[in-house]
């Protein structure tokens, strides 16, 4: 055991990643030594930020907490505190089942945990956040909550409703990072087009991205998390007007079927669904789109899912996921619907949906080839540095591999690269 030493451990979403990195950024300012997502944690203290979004990750989050009691129980840490989504829902329960965890802190009061080690006071606003990402790039999550109602979704059972931080505060955060070597950013948050309507009525995320674009050294942007009902079309016209506000969008559809979406309370339509994506495609030329489905809403017939099909086989998404339903106690479709498909029938639709999608993304890689990009460095790894252009997120899209050579690449820089050959998920080029 390291004494003065927090091990840090982040489950789940790059949100909770975001406040793992605040929360580290207060406990160095008291003095404390600080580790994060470290394979064998020794430390003195040892806090795990956990996810409770759905099945798996609670699972995954369970299995940590109960990994780390142990390792408690035979001395090679000292206490265990647990904060998070799931402490955040589950906390009575958590604290029933799992009595080694020496405290449970929720979503939102991680602040007290720092109060609770017994040094001197310190808030969020007195501390800056350590970043655990390559230092190049960062996430920056611009708002918490959401006030949708999607009837599979419990977000905002765990996280409360939508609350956007102020533009001031965004900006200067950004400049901070900057400071310390951030070149790219990850926009991030629950409902990113919601951005500023708890504020004052109005969404501002135009007005957000065009300022934290005009910040001297911020190379790319790229956004996260979009919804499309109400869309904001003056992000779009940002987007056009900034070279580095990438030509990338997130933003989740769900499904496509008329009977799907009202029944998911999205307040979307078929029709609206293809105007959509005719939109983002005319407005941005060349944009890259990901977006993440959803087969097995109970009452999904085999008419709904083949209209989904043809919608993804029409759209052509550069980057697309998708997943089965899963019952999430507390939501809309749990309190109101039967969870009414077999889990075979979920895992065929699903196979056959990621499978129409990997067709559409090979025939897409493979006409980036002979193209030149201009791509970031993130790491090397054994013969191969690895980068990304614009049309790709860290962690989730697809990467471009470049051959170690006579010409020594460093990680954070930029270069232009021409893409030589394709794989199934990932680019190979060379530096010109």
């Amino acid at each position: 055991m390291i004494r003065n030493q927090v091990d840090i451990i982040t489950m789940g979403c790059s949100k909770n990643l975001v406040d793992s990195e605040k929360l580290m950024g207060m406990l160095v300012a008291q003095g404390y030594t600080c580790t994060h997502d470290d394979s064998n944690p020794r430390g003195e203290i040892v806090v795990v930020n956990t996810c409770g979004f759905i099945g798996d990750a609670k699972k995954e989050s369970i299995d940590m907490i109960l990994q780390l009691a142990q390792a408690k129980e035979q001395g090679r840490i000292g206490k265990l505190f647990v904060m998070g989504c799931l402490a955040e829902r589950y906390r009575a329960q958590l604290e029933t089942e799992i009595p080694e965890v020496d405290k449970y802190y929720g979503k939102f009061d991680f602040q007290q945990l720092v109060a609770d080690l017994g040094k001197a006071p310190v808030t969020e606003r007195d501390a800056h956040r350590i970043i655990t990402t390559p230092k190049h790039y960062a996430y920056l999550k611009i708002s918490e909550g959401c006030d949708r109602h999607c009837a599979y979704c419990a977000i905002p059972i765990i996280t409360g409703k939508h609350h956007s931080r102020p533009i001031g505060e965004i900006v200067d955060e950004v400049k901070y990072l900057v400071a310390q070597g951030v070149k790219e950013f990850q926009v991030i948050a629950q409902e990113l087009t919601y951005y500023g309507v708890d504020i004052d009525g109005k969404r501002h995320i135009a007005e957000l991205v065009d300022q934290i674009a005009r910040v001297k050294g911020v190379k790319w942007i790229r956004l996260h998390y979009a919804y499309p009902n109400q869309f904001p079309e003056d992000l779009l016209d940002v987007m056009s007007r900034h070279d580095n506000v990438c030509k990338y969008m997130d933003v989740a559809l769900q499904h496509v079927s008329d009977n799907m979406l009202q029944r998911m309370r999205r307040n979307f339509t078929r029709e609206e669904s293809y105007q959509f994506v005719e939109k983002l495609r005319k407005a941005v030329p060349g944009i890259t789109l990901r977006t993440t489905m959803m087969v097995g809403f109970p009452g999904e017939t085999d008419e709904d899912f083949n209209q989904l099909l043809e919608f993804v086989k029409w759209a052509r998404f550069e980057r697309m996921g998708a997943f089965a339903y899963s019952e999430e106690e507390g939501t809309y479709s749990a309190r109101h619907y039967k969870d009414d498909v077999p889990e075979a029938v979920k895992r065929q639709r699903l196979d056959r949906l990621m499978a129409l999608q990997q067709d559409i993304s090979e025939e897409i890689t493979q006409q980036e080839v002979d193209k030149v990009l201009k791509v970031i460095i993130d790491r090397r790894e054994g013969d191969y540095y690895v980068g990304r252009s614009e049309s790709s997120s860290p962690e989730v899209d697809p990467e471009i591999l470049i051959p170690v050579g006579l010409k020594r690449l460093r990680r954070g820089c930029f270069y232009q690269v021409r893409i030589t050959h394709a794989e199934e998920f990932d680019l190979y080029g060379v530096v010109v």
